[in-house]
C-alpha cells in the first residue's frame, strides 16, 4: 500500500476522522495539534494509506521536534499521555510505521517513538516484531463513570478521599469554574509551586493559553480557594464522552483542606451530569508510588503504558528522564520569575 503524508491542520478530513474513529483520544485533535504548534512550533503530520480523494480510513499522527540541544525525533505525539495508531489491523500498521521509520534515515531524526494508549493490545506485539523498543514504561490510570454517584462515591479511599472531600466542604471552600484569564493565572501558578516541590520544570503560560483558544468549550479550569487565597487548581479536556485530567496544581501549605480531592469530585459529578463515561487520569512514572496510590484511591484501574521506539533506545535514559535531571540541576536554585521563563524555553526540546 501507498503511504501519503497529510497535514492533519489543513486536511478537512481530519476532525470527523477523529471524532468517529473508537480509538481517538484528545491527543489526536486538532486543538491539541494546534496548541503545540503555536507555542513551540511542532510540525503535525499524519501518515494514511487512505487516496486525497477518499475518506481516511487509518492514520498515524505524529509531530516532527527540531532541537539543537536534544536533536531531531518524530513523535506520536509531543506532550501526549498517549497517542493510539488508529489502525485496524497489523497490515495497516506494519505499512505506516515501515513507512516513517524509511522516513527517519531521510530526515536524519534520531528516532521514532510511538505511544499507544492500550486500547489495541495486539499494537505492542506488532511495534517490537517491527523492531520497535520500549523507551519509558508508565501506569495509565482511567476511572469508569458510568455507576452512579453514590457508588462512586462509596468506591473512593474513606479516609485519604472521602474525609478530604468533607473537610473541604466544612472549610467552606469557594468553587470556580471556567477559561478566564484570571483562572487560567491563578492554575499557572499553582503548577509553578508544584512543579518546584518537584523540582521538575512549568511549561510557559502561552501553552495553556493556547489550549483555551484551541479547546473553547472543550476545556475546563477548576480553582478552590480559602479566603481568597487559590489552594488547588486542576485542568481537564473533553473528548466524546472521555474526560481527561491533564493539569493540577496545589499549595502545600493548604494541603489539609482538602482542595485537591474536592476539586476531582467536582469534576467527576460535573462529568457524570453531562453523559460522560470515562475519566482518564493520565500516566505516572513506575516509581511516583505516591501519585499512583492517589489515583487508585478514586478507584481508577490501572494498566501498563509503554512508549515504543525506533531505533531502540541506547541506554536506559529517557526523554522524562533527561528532562528531569536537567531541569533539577539546571532550575531548582533560580528564582521564580527566571525559572519560569527557562523552564519554558526548555519545554520545545523535549517534545
Amino acid at each position: 500500500m501507498d503511504v501519503y503524508a497529510i497535514d492533519p491542520l489543513q486536511d478537512a478530513r481530519w476532525p470527523d476522522f477523529v471524532r468517529r474513529h473508537p480509538h481517538a483520544s484528545v491527543f489526536h485533535t486538532a486543538a491539541w495539534l494546534r496548541a503545540l504548534q503555536r507555542t513551540y512550533g511542532f510540525a503535525p503530520i499524519a501518515y494514511t494509506t487512505s487516496l486525497a480523494t477518499a475518506n481516511l480510513t487509518n492514520a498515524l499522527v505524529c509531530c516532527e521536534v527540531r532541537s539543537w540541544l536534544t536533536g531531531g525525533r518524530l513523535v506520536s505525539v509531543s506532550f501526549a499521555d498517549h497517542c493510539e495508531p488508529l489502525v485496524d489491523d497489523r497490515d495497516q500498521l506494519r505499512t505506516l510505521c515501515a513507512a516513517v521509520v524509511d522516513r527517519r534515515r531521510d530526515e536524519r531524526w534520531r528516532y521514532v517513538e510511538v505511544r499507544p494508549g492500550g486500547a489495541q493490545p495486539w499494537l505492542e506485539e506488532s511495534l517490537a516484531a517491527l523492531g520497535f523498543r520500549p523507551a519509558h514504561r508508565y501506569y495509565r490510570h482511567c476511572l469508569d463513570l458510568r455507576p452512579d454517584l453514590d457508588r462512586l462515591f462509596r468506591s473512593l479511599h474513606k479516609d485519604s478521599i472521602q474525609r478530604k472531600i468533607r473537610r473541604a466542604e466544612r472549610e467552606q471552600l469557594t468553587y470556580e469554574v471556567g477559561r478566564s484569564e484570571t483562572l487560567l493565572r491563578q492554575l499557572w501558578y499553582l503548577l509553578d509551586a508544584t512543579r518546584r516541590r518537584h523540582r521538575v520544570p512549568l511549561q510557559p503560560l502561552a501553552w495553556f493559553r493556547n489550549l483555551v483558544t484551541s479547546f473553547g468549550d472543550r476545556l475546563t479550569i477548576r480553582i478552590a480557594s480559602k479566603a481568597g487565597r487559590p489552594a488547588a487548581g486542576l485542568l481537564t479536556l473533553t473528548h466524546g464522552d472521555t474526560i481527561v485530567y491533564k493539569y493540577g496544581g496545589s499549595r502545600s501549605d493548604l494541603h489539609p483542606l482538602g482542595g485537591m480531592p474536592f476539586l476531582m469530585w467536582k469534576t467527576i459529578e460535573e462529568a457524570k451530569a453531562v453523559g460522560s463515561s470515562e475519566l482518564d487520569l493520565g500516566r505516572s512514572d513506575l516509581g511516583a508510588r505516591g501519585l499512583v496510590r492517589f489515583k487508585e484511591q478514586w478507584g481508577a484501574v490501572s494498566s501498563p503504558l509503554t512508549y515504543w521506539r525506533s531505533p531502540a533506545p541506547s541506554s536506559a535514559s529517557t526523554v522524562d528522564g533527561e528532562e528531569t535531571s536537567f531541569a533539577q540541576r539546571a532550575l531548582t536554585a533560580l528564582p521564580g520569575p527566571l525559572r519560569r521563563l527557562t523552564g519554558g524555553r526548555l519545554y520545545r526540546h523535549f517534545g
